[in-house]
């Protein structure tokens, strides 16, 4: 296991993609929600996993992927491998489990794509599996060390599944993250004519944070201004619950996005697909980019929040768009000088509580400079960042971060 790898990283929690059976590299298409793809290993593994992580104070976070499953699975068994599925058996006991034009082939799948038939969430069923009946599928996991749920396309779930769910996982397991995923303000979404309830109703305990990683992105690149910045961001700390806030996942690359060096790097809008596959950054190109990367990593890691670390780009890994940003790990090819960074930067968000639960409040702001301030019981960590070549000069420096293209400091006051 590389789990000391991980921790030296000042990692606390892992999250991973789906790891149920399935026919596709990514997963999402669950074949199985019982049972490890065997690609990955065991379920004893998984145990294993767990148990060794949860020594090290780490804990484990799947991906919950409830609006659909795959085509080929022993749930619909569209092939006709497993029989027993409701595509293949007119008398399935996962029929109730699907919508299917009379007469014909044809069914409700997500956005279209015929491999990842729709489940209708709310048939009484569907959520006895995998919530209410004994040995469900979120019990099962939990159970064998699992320590929550990131849910897949939360927007596309009723309010009433996501309700239910998390108050089963916390029944279970009273300390189990739920985590959302919402691109947008998650406080007023509407979706499919409705505003949701994540907050409203305590459904969720948090979401992902696309509009900081968009925030976070615009202000290196220097697509939006200082100014613009602290808009955004106290926009979804001020419409957001204090305890949600804390722990929103803080992302600035995913499997759904292009690795952000290659975002600070190259926009591929001039090359094909193959091309993409092989181009490597070089030069002052990367040079840049590291710089930027760098910026973008202190300011995710002071910002209200869970720093997550999408594998890989802490050792310098590239890609763009998936499933070019879903490569094996580069363990031959390893920027020791950026993992360094990560690691610094981990450790300082580990302790200094400021960092950690502190509010969050602006000072000065401008086209390409920022300035926050970190407090918690009278203590206070400010944070400067300039997209130029700057130098600070003072006492209780924690960080600094000096290049030509972008500088930063960290420091107490």
């Amino acid at each position: 296991l590389r789990l000391p790898y991980i921790k030296e990283l000042g990692v606390g929690v892992i999250y991973l993609n789906p790891i149920f059976m399935a026919y596709s590299n990514h997963r999402y298409d669950t074949a199985n929600y019982m049972k490890v793809d065997p690609m990955l290993g065991t379920e004893e593994d998984f145990k294993n996993l767990c148990a060794e992580a949860h020594a090290m104070d780490i804990k484990i976070i799947l991906d919950g992927v409830f609006s659909h499953t795959g085509s080929n699975s022993i749930y619909f068994d569209k092939n006709k491998i497993f029989g027993g599925g409701a595509y293949s058996d007119e008398n399935s006991q996962y029929k109730s489990w699907y919508t299917f034009e009379k007469y014909s082939g044809k069914y409700t799948s997500w956005w279209g794509i015929d491999t990842l038939p729709c489940v209708n969430e709310l048939d009484s069923t569907y959520m006895d599996y995998i919530i209410r009946e004994k040995n469900s599928v979120v019990e099962h996991w939990l159970k064998a060390g699992a320590d929550g749920f990131r849910l897949d396309v939360v927007d596309e779930i009723p309010d009433e599944f996501v309700s239910i769910l998390r108050k089963q996982i916390k029944k279970i397991k009273p300390g189990a993250l739920l985590i959302g995923e919402v691109w947008e303000d998650a406080s007023n979404k509407i979706s499919y004519g409705k505003r949701r309830k994540y907050f409203a109703d305590s459904e969720l305990d948090s979401v992902m944070n696309y509009p900081f990683r968009e925030s976070i992105i615009g202000y290196v690149k220097g697509s939006i201004t200082g100014t613009n910045f602290k808009e955004r961001i106290m926009t979804i700390v001020e419409n957001y619950p204090r305890m949600v806030v804390n722990c929103l996942m803080n992302v600035l690359s995913t499997h759904d996005t292009r690795r952000v060096l290659t975002e600070f790097g190259d926009d591929g809008k001039t090359r094909t697909k193959a091309e993409k596959a092989y181009f490597r950054l070089g030069g002052k190109e990367l040079e840049r980019a590291l710089a930027f990367e760098m910026l973008a990593v202190l300011i995710q890691f002071t910002l209200p929040g869970m720093p997550c670390i999408y594998y890989g780009d802490e050792i310098g890994m590239e890609g763009y768009e998936d499933p070019l940003n879903r490569c094996f790990f580069s363990w031959d090819k390893v920027n020791e000088n950026l993992r360094g960074f990560y690691a610094k930067l981990a450790k300082i968000k580990n302790e200094n509580l400021p960092l950690k639960i502190g509010n969050v409040y602006f000072r000065a702001c401008g086209g390409n400079s920022i300035e926050f301030v970190r407090e918690y019981e009278g203590n206070r960590v400010v944070v400067k960042a300039v997209r130029a070549d700057w130098e600070y000069k003072g006492k209780d420096t924690l960080f600094t971060l000096k290049t030509p293209y972008a500088s930063a400091i960290i420091y107490k006051e």
